[in-house]
């Protein structure tokens, strides 16, 4: 027979723990899961995948298993973080069944929040499970517009308390006195199910035999019914004796396998020898037994038998015989006569608190017998609640404080009956002395819930249906019959619906807290006096966090309009904020905007100024001031608005007014009004603008200014002197500056000071465009210093001083007069042409003038005189032939005189000679004789034009020009044809208007000579290339565009190509090349200083080559 496992040997031996609260564990998604009837199947693998995208769980509750009536816990996790306040958890079961409605005994829902690590933790606690909870939960956690979603499963396992197996190989134990067989009964697994009755009396059976024969599995069955002490010791006796097989020499007749016997009976054993003389010995256990009053040892003929008598379970042995060397044995198993339960237990009824005593009476005294609660054994542990008590026959099982779970089926078992009894512990009515009264707190305040119940009995808080555990905020405090709960600072979230729920009582103490807190702003954030600042053209949500319980109620308002929830401008209301919503702020959104809470425990307002700040408008046009040479100063006023944030600065730009391209002028931001522009180019025109910039941005320029032209004044006027002096005048005279400049010469402006002083006095409030200017009204005697500024439109130049003062006295001067050098030779002018002659004279004081013409006045009517104090002028509007003669020039001061003749000649064209005659023709030629013109025009004659006309024709060609002969021989004439010649005489004034015609014609007769034509070869203009105007060194500056220009001859056309610095230049868009008439031109756009170095144009041809070079240097101007 084989011997059981330990598998065997352990099963059932011990019942299953007590229901405990687990957690599920990761990985509890098992197939073959059991779903009650009418729940939601598992979610589709889809669903199961959008889950693990969460956006708001930190951790998610994962399936798990459970036994009936175990306890199980979820937990679910969201950061709060981002979150500003709790965010919404609903629990269901199925797709439907919200689990909210279902808190109470078998089911709590829980919350709780880390502040150190902003967690939020939601837990489902599922107590004492049931097989119908076993499904597909959900859990889902939303906030605002996020949501979130996670399923799970739970599996209810059958507890193994409901297995219907028995297991009677664990009913037996060891006991005795240390036989290795020994053992006593274990009626842990006998009760399970059973009902009690008294074992009957049965036939007697070798129970042996019965082994030997029987199936395994049915060994326990067998020890069981007769009464077998020690099951594992019999079965390997049983296989030891099934080893011994082997036939035996000495013994013609062995030992049984085994003996059975009762308790107290007599067993024989027998062997017979096949030798009778052979010494035979008898052990047990491995002891020799010696003959006593209990052993008896009887000798038949070859048969030697033992007997034992008044069997004990400690005879219960092996036994063996030796034979010589021989040996044989057997079992002897002794049966225990059954212990019956004479008084069986009874029914009890029992409150909380008491004591209870089970008693029972059996049959012997000091029996061994099992207690058992619900069919699992009780020990009579020190630590267990449960005390056996054993008196003799009775045996009594004791629990001093009877509790509520208690109550069940208690049986007793001996090796032969059972009885059984059901305990009824009960709760005393229970009386509420103090019950628990609704509160309103103020939010910070203590929370003080306090009752009085008629037991001394633990109890659980619950707040909203879930249950409440003590923590450092949390006190619950158990005193007797008094229960009582304390916040010492209440919170927001403490609000809610309490109750008071004793311990196994199924009665509650409700009561309810209101939360009361007055309305509060809380605008921490904001910037000074209140002020948020937007943007112009953005969007502006305002988030301001609230306070007040409960929820208080947000008004905003602008003036005396309120605002809604919809519109460009509307409110927006959240349980712990308000925000201000501006779509596409304008400025004109600027201003108070007033928000106002109210709730039951007072009212709370506040002003927020709304600033929508953008970026400047632009400033007006500004204003140049000041130009120089290359600069100028300009001024403008800031914008009128700033937009809404201070002016850091301005940005200038200027170009050429001819130009649509504005450059920058500084970089950083100008922090004044003013601003001078440098390095511009004189005599161009410039216009400039600004942009104003605020923490925003930049505004759109200004208008552009005026267009101005940058100018210098010009260089001090030059040889500044005295030109004359009276008793209260000075006459100064200067020449103008060496440098004008683009802005040109607007006039003079002449200053004095009396000398000894420094201030000097403007002689000519308006300008004098003259180099002479009188100083009038100064007093006789004193003495001046005298300055002179020349000024344009850039201003006054340095001014040129006298080098001496000037003593205001007259002084006589004899009269001379400068003639200049043109007039004093003969003066010419053509007739029309206009006369006018200046001659500058000296005389002081009060010099006369007159004139003359060939000794006679002149006629003031066709000639104007005019004079002044230093000169005279003639002038003659339209000159004719009869102005022409002497003209005598007389100066007087008092007795003195000087005098000058001026020769003018008046001239114009001659008149045509007189007549022309045909002297001679020969050949192919004619030669002409005329007399001069009787009219030279008041010139000399300097020459004739001499022309000649076809006779058929008349059309007429000049043939000689310029001649100074009056007789010419024309040749080359055409023979056959005949002639007609007219001449044109001519002077320094060109040819006389007509010609004097030959009267007769010349015929160029024909003589029968063959004229024949020269023969003449072509022209070979072939020629290598050659450069006629080289390349010259150039200088270019970084960012205008330069030119480089050669020019170059060659036939046949040369072919031109640049390089630089030896390198061809092709199709590069950097440079562009022309080449017209020769002349050939490279330009580069733009050239950086990259661009200089050393070009190459080379012109090249099927005759050679040449070519030229230069360098160029490209120059940066510093900003």
């Amino acid at each position: 027979m084989p011997e059981p496992t330990k598998k065997d040997e352990t099963e059932n031996e011990s019942a299953p723990p007590p229901p405990e609260q687990t957690t599920p564990q990761e990985g509890g998604n098992e197939k073959g899961k059991v779903w009650s009837l009418g729940e939601g199947a598992p979610e589709e693998s889809e669903k199961r995948d959008d889950s693990q995208r969460s956006t708001l769980f930190v951790e998610k509750p994962q399936s798990g298993t459970v036994s009936v009536g175990g306890n199980i816990t979820f937990i679910a996790k969201v950061e709060a973080k981002d979150l500003l306040r709790k965010p919404n958890v609903k629990w269901f079961k199925g797709k439907w069944m919200d689990l909210a409605s279902k808190a109470g005994k078998h089911l709590q829902l829980k919350e709780s929040f880390e502040r150190h690590t902003k967690i939020h933790t939601f837990e489902m606690h599922i107590i004492k499970a049931k097989e119908n909870y076993a499904g597909n939960y959900r859990c889902e956690v939303s906030y605002k517009d996020k949501f979130d979603s996670c399923s799970f499963d739970l599996e209810v396992t059958e507890s193994s308390q409901a297995a219907q197996s028995i297991d009677i190989r664990s009913a037996f134990k060891r006991s005795g006195e240390g036989q290795e067989d020994a053992g006593e009964l274990d009626f842990s697994g006998l009760l399970k199910r059973r009902e009690v009755k008294q074992q009957e009396e049965e036939p007697e059976v070798d129970v042996w035999d019965l082994l030997k024969n029987a199936n395994p599995s049915e060994y326990e069955k067998i020890a069981f019914q007769y009464g077998i002490t020690d099951l594992r010791g019999m079965l390997k006796r049983l296989k030891r004796m099934r080893r011994e097989v082997k036939k035996s020499a000495a013994f013609a007749k062995g030992l049984d396998p085994a003996y059975q016997v009762d308790k107290g009976g007599k067993v024989r054993f027998m062997v017979e020898l096949a030798d009778p003389t052979v010494e035979l010995k008898w052990y047990k256990n491995g002891q020799e037994i010696r003959p006593s009053a209990k052993y008896i040892f009887e000798h038949k003929g070859n048969q030697r038998i033992l007997f034992i008598n008044n069997c004990s379970m400690t005879d219960d042995a092996r036994y063996y015989v030796t034979a010589g060397d021989e040996k044989c044995s057997t079992e002897l198993f002794v049966r225990d006569p059954p212990i019956l339960v004479t008084k069986g237990l009874e029914d009890t009824t029992s409150y909380v608190g008491e004591r209870v005593e089970l008693s029972c009476e059996v049959s012997e005294d000091d029996a061994n017998v099992k207690w058992f609660r619900n069919g699992v054994e009780l020990t009579n542990d020190p630590k267990s609640r449960y005390r056996i008590k054993v008196e003799g026959k009775k045996h009594t099982l004791i629990i001093e404080e009877a509790a509520k779970n208690d109550t069940a089926t208690y049986s007793v078992m001996t090796t032969g009956g059972q009885s059984e009894a059901k305990l009824a512990v009960d709760l005393r009515p229970l009386k509420i002395s103090l019950a628990l009264e609704d509160q309103t707190v103020r939010l910070g305040q203590e929370i003080h819930l306090k009752c009085e119940i008629s037991e001394n009995v633990e109890g659980k808080w619950y707040k909203n249906g879930q249950l409440i555990e003590a923590s450092d905020r949390v006190k619950l405090y158990h005193k007797g019959r008094i229960h009582r709960f304390v916040i010492p600072a209440s919170a927001v979230d403490d609000e809610g619906e309490y109750m008071f729920v004793p311990d196994a009582y199924n009665i509650n103490i409700p009561c309810k807290v209101h939360i009361v807190d007055p309305p509060k702003l809380h605008l921490d954030g904001l910037g000074e006096n209140n002020t948020v600042t937007v943007v112009a053209g953005s969007k502006l949500r305002l988030e301001i966090p609230i306070t007040g319980e409960p929820t208080p109620k947000v008004v905003w308002s602008r003036g005396d309009k309120g605002i809604t929830d919809s519109g460009r401008i509307r409110a927006e209301t959240y349980p712990d904020s308000s925000c201000l919503v501006i779509d596409t702020a304008e400025r004109e959104d600027s201003g108070p905007f007033r928000i106002t809470l109210k709730n039951e425990a007072g009212e709370d307002t506040a002003l927020i100024n709304i600033k929508v700040v953008d970026v400047p408008d632009p400033p007006q046009a500004p204003n140049v001031t000041e130009v120089g040479e290359d600069w100028c100063i300009m001024t403008w006023e800031p914008p009128a608005n700033d937009g809404g944030s201070p002016i850091l600065g301005y940005f200038i730009e200027r170009k050429k007014k001819q130009s649509s391209r504005w450059m920058r002028l500084n970089f950083e931001l100008c922090k004044e009004t003013t601003f001078e522009p440098k390095k511009m180019i004189e005599g161009v025109a410039y216009e400039v603008r600004v942009f104003a910039v605020n923490a925003i941005g930049m505004s759109k320029p200004s208008m552009p200014s005026k267009s101005f032209v940058p100018l210098a004044v010009t260089s001090p006027p030059t040889l500044l002197a005295v030109d004359g002096v009276t008793d209260t005048s000075v006459t100064m005279k200067w020449r103008p500056p060496d440098q004008i400049g683009a802005a040109g010469l607007d006039g003079y402006v002449v200053e004095y000071c009396f000398e000894g002083t420094e201030e000097w006095i403007v002689a000519n409030p308006e300008l004098t465009d003259k180099t002479k200017f009188t100083i009038n009204g100064l007093p006789t005697g004193s003495k001046i210093l005298v300055r002179v500024k020349a000024v344009n439109a850039a201003g006054e130049s340095e001014p040129r001083y006298h080098p001496q003062p000037i003593l205001v006295k007259e002084v006589i001067e004899p009269p001379k007069i400068r003639l200049p050098r043109h007039l004093k030779q003969t003066y010419t002018r053509r007739v029309g042409e206009t006369v006018n002659l200046v001659i500058p004279f000296q005389g002081r004081p009060r010099a006369k003038v007159s004139w003359q013409k060939n000794g006679s006045p002149i006629d003031k009517n066709e000639i104007n005189i005019r004079n002044t104090e230093n000169d005279t002028i003639i002038f003659i509007r339209k000159a004719e032939r009869g102005h022409s003669g002497e003209y005598d020039m007389k100066v007087e001061v008092e007795n003195l005189v000087d005098k000058a003749t001026i020769d003018i000649q008046i001239v114009d064209r001659p008149g045509p000679p007189e007549i022309v005659t045909i002297e001679d023709v020969w050949g192919e030629n004619v030669n002409l004789s005329w007399k001069p013109p009787k009219d030279d025009g008041n010139a000399a004659i300097t020459g004739y034009t001499i022309q000649k006309a076809d006779k058929k024709s008349m059309e007429w060609f000049t043939v000689i020009e310029h001649y100074h002969r009056t007789s010419a021989t024309i040749n080359e004439l055409i023979i056959g044809n005949e002639y007609y010649f007219r001449v044109f005489a001519e002077n320094m004034c060109g040819l006389s208007e007509d010609a004097t015609m030959t009267k007769e014609s010349a015929l160029i007769a024909k003589d029968g000579k063959v004229y024949k034509y020269p023969v003449y070869d072509d022209f070979d203009f072939s020629e290598r290339p050659l450069f006629t105007q080289p390349l010259v060194n150039t200088f270019a500056i970084a960012g205008y565009n330069a030119t480089l220009n050669c020019s170059v001859r060659g036939n046949p056309k040369p072919k031109i190509t640049w390089l630089k610095n030896k390198v061809l230049i092709m199709n590069d868009p950097r440079y562009r090349m022309f080449s017209n008439q020769g002349v050939c031109t490279l330009e580069i756009r733009k050239p950086s200083p990259y661009d200089g170095g050393t070009y190459t144009c080379r012109a090249v041809n099927e005759l050679g080559e040449a070519e030229v070079e230069c360098k160029l240097e490209v120059k940066v101007i510093p900003q």
